[in-house]
């Protein structure tokens, strides 16, 4: 039996939403950081701007960096970031404990596959009798949802 409730979907969403309006600021801010840099060490500043832009596969890796130093920072600092904070939902390792580095890290490259496969990782929680999502198997973490103060 587990010693700790399980956010339900709604919340879940909710600090999801809450998060995001976070995080695509910095992905924005890092990809025209990255581009000025691409285009100071090319010298293509005055070229057309097809010549101009950032390989595809170069974005998406920034992007993904940005999404994973965003959630990682946080979850080792208190266990939550901003929307969790709002939205009362921490993050542990299943045996109480505060996360670590590597399970940081383990989530958040389970998250891409859960996401990748449709969803499917994500939708899990639903099934599971302790809420939990894959990445969470994966990472020996959980959510819970936090008493009102």
């Amino acid at each position: 039996m587990p010693d700790h409730v399980s956010p339900p979907l709604w919340r879940r969403l909710g600090a999801l939403i809450y998060d995001t309006c976070l995080v695509l600021p910095l992905v924005m801010l890092s990809v025209a950081i990255a581009m000025g840099v691409y285009l100071a060490v090319t010298g293509r500043a005055d070229a057309s701007m097809e010549q101009q832009m950032l390989p595809a596969t170069l974005v998406r890796i920034l992007s993904l960096a940005t999404v994973a130093v965003f959630y990682c920072v946080f979850w080792l600092k208190k266990g939550q970031t901003l929307g969790m904070q709002a939205w009362r939902i921490r993050l542990r390792s299943t045996d109480g404990t505060s996360v670590t580095a590597r399970q940081a890290l383990l989530r958040c490259l389970g998250a891409c596959v859960s996401l990748a496969v449709g969803g499917l990782g994500y939708w899990w929680c639903l099934f599971d009798r302790r809420g939990r999502y894959w990445h969470d198997y994966w990472s020996g973490t959980e959510l819970e949802l936090l008493p009102k103060t």
